[in-house]
């Protein structure tokens, strides 16, 4: 969150970033976390139609090398993704991509996951003067250290006037 002077002693709350806000290297390390709920892994698994049991029939999963359901990759791609919006992209133009998704690891209900994000790349766009492309890798932790995901995201983003 960022605090921008309107006037006098009002400030107004920000989300997200301008352009030349971000630089690469920098490494964000997003709050909160989030942990995995039965309801959440059920009914995101439903909603989007993946109907494969080791996500939501407990005796499927007893018998799979995991012992147990497994939370659907798709929630954890979307969980740790929308961990970044309030720092990375809350004001951005638009999300132009993800690349490079790799699972590492199996998250199961009652995992927390905790995001943490490095600019890797800026750079002005040729298509659309007054803004720019950031693309950022993100990667995906449980508490306990393991990481379940990582991916790289590019998005646009407005320049501050006179840029």
């Amino acid at each position: 969150m960022t605090l921008r002077h309107v006037q006098g002693n009002e400030y107004r709350e920000e989300h997200g970033g301008d352009y030349e806000d971000f630089e690469p290297g920098m490494v964000i390390r997003h709050w909160p976390g989030r942990t995995i709920s039965e309801t959440d892994n059920t009914w995101l698994t439903l909603l989007t139609m993946n109907q494969h049991p080791l996500h939501f029939d407990e005796h499927y999963g007893s018998g799979s090398e995991y012992g147990r359901t497994l939370v659907n990759s798709g929630i954890t791609l979307c969980l740790v993704g929308g961990m970044t919006v309030q720092a990375l992209s809350a004001r951005a133009v638009a999300n132009l991509g993800w690349d490079r998704v790799r699972l590492r690891e199996p998250v199961f209900v009652g995992d927390t996951l905790y995001a943490t994000s490095r600019i890797l790349h800026k750079r002005l766009s040729r298509s659309r003067p007054g803004q720019g492309i950031i693309t950022v890798e993100t990667t995906g932790t449980k508490s306990t250290g393991e990481t379940v995901i990582v991916f790289e995201r590019s998005f646009m983003v407005r320049c501050r006037e006179g840029s």
